[in-house]
């Protein structure tokens, strides 16, 4: 099984490729409009990003909350054995065509390794196992393979392994469990709300005010939580929390995170 650090962005090893393959617009989250394929102006010769302790304030808190889960480096270094794409240009396009997929496969492995380390999980322990070995296998393919894999009906048998070790960690929580899959809960008073074991996948969470709330085993998979005020919400033992969801959203020293995580710099 993967360790959870192997699945994080290591910058140091990466040619910049968030930098260069994700279009985005001018918006608050971003203070220009850059193509796909491009190289970001602040992206520097050294693959650096020029700005990088002054993102928030330049304009570019987008880039801070974007979380590769250690594609970056393994395009870089294992798919394309440290080419650089600057110094071999004939393999940029197919090292940004591979970037978004093996992002893709990366984040999925990263919920997997999650679900496999729950205590819950034992009745799907195996399946769990399994399906990490494949989707691991999947990222060391070539870049040719890589590009025509079918990551939407992987994403979909992942999904449901994903699911059950969810339903199977809630249920350990006594009572009536609130159900906000994909709930607008954007705005929403919520300040010492008791959603311990509920299931906020993919909710809507934006600017929402979550202080003091009980998230204990809540399944927070894909819930956006940007700007969301979490100053003092109890997140230990939320199920599949990642650091970007909690670099977007506001908290302070008395929020409680699990211990794979870390208060973002900006708090």
């Amino acid at each position: 099984m993967p360790a959870l650090s192997s699945l994080r962005a290591d910058c140091e090893n990466c040619f910049g490729l968030c930098c260069v393959v994700p279009a985005f617009a001018a918006s608050a989250d971003f203070a220009i409009t850059k193509p796909a394929g491009q190289a970001c102006p602040n992206l520097r010769e050294d693959s650096r990003c020029g700005i990088h302790d002054k993102l928030r304030k330049k304009g570019f808190t987008g880039c801070t909350v974007y979380d590769c889960f250690g594609a970056g480096q393994k395009v870089s270094q294992v798919t394309f054995d440290g080419e650089d794409w600057r110094k071999a240009p004939k393999t940029a396009k197919s090292m940004f065509a591979v970037f978004p997929v093996m992002r893709d496969l990366q984040e999925l492995l990263y919920y997997l390794t999650e679900a496999a380390s729950l205590p819950t999980s034992a009745p799907i322990r195996d399946d769990l196992a399994e399906m990490i070995d494949r989707t691991e296998r999947m990222t060391l393919d070539t870049p040719g393979v890589l590009r025509k894999l079918d990551v939407p009906t992987h994403r979909a048998a992942v999904n449901g392994l994903l699911v059950r070790a969810s339903e199977l960690a809630r249920a350990e929580v006594p009572g009536k469990k609130k159900d906000r899959r994909g709930a607008d809960l954007i705005g929403a008073k919520l300040k010492g709300a008791n959603l311990r074991g509920a299931l906020l996948r993919g909710a809507l969470l934006i600017g929402a005010d979550l202080r003091g709330a009980d998230l204990r085993q809540a399944d927070v998979t894909g819930a956006d939580l940007r700007d969301a005020d979490v100053r003092g919400t109890d997140f230990r033992d939320a199920l599949f929390l990642i650091q970007s969801q909690l670099d977007a959203a506001k908290g302070d020293a008395t929020t409680k995170l699990p211990e794979s995580l870390t208060h973002p710099a900006h708090w």
